[in-house]
């Protein structure tokens, strides 16, 4: 267990800066867009393409991580309402859907991938395919970091308190 998490903790942090990099990345584009639509009369082409790109990237991988930090809402009134046994068989649950999105995300994203790959967005002399490469990629990650989460509940708490870093 120890592994993995040290793994995914690794993961989370290169993915959650490679987020980091791409919305800074964007925001530079849109604002260099901007500036030349409105200052130069000459907006460039290729701006928002790849500002859309970016987005797909970095949206993807942060919500990723999200999973595995567990920072996107939940809640959990009723949980918390119910005895411990019944606590944590509603947790499983709650990340066996989460995962079955992550799988959904992967098997469906990778098949879009497959579809678009010989497309080229014209304007960036990219494959649409490597545009949308960051849905299955964040898609498996989300099905590793939720069975992290799964081993850590079925675990319990003394096992989530020793992966805190």
């Amino acid at each position: 267990m120890n592994h993995l998490a040290n793994l995914t903790r690794l993961a989370s942090n290169l993915l959650i800066g490679l987020a980091g990099l791409g919305l800074v990345a964007m925001t530079a584009i849109v604002s260099w867009q901007v500036f030349g639509r409105f200052i130069l009369n000459s907006s460039p082409s290729w701006s928002e393409q790849a500002a859309l790109t970016l987005m797909i990237w970095f949206v993807t991988l942060a919500a990723a991580v999200g999973v595995r930090e567990g920072f996107h809402i939940r809640i959990t009134a009723v949980e918390d309402a119910v005895s411990p046994g019944i606590r944590k068989a509603m947790q499983v649950l709650a990340e066996l859907v989460v995962g079955g999105i992550g799988a959904a995300m992967l098997f469906w994203g990778g098949d879009l991938v497959i579809r678009t790959w010989g497309h080229v967005i014209p304007s960036l002399g990219l494959s649409r395919g490597f545009a949308y490469l960051g849905i299955p990629l964040a898609g498996g990650l989300i099905v590793l970091f939720t069975l992290e989460r799964i081993l850590k509940t079925l675990a319990g708490p003394a096992a989530a308190e020793k992966d805190v870093v």
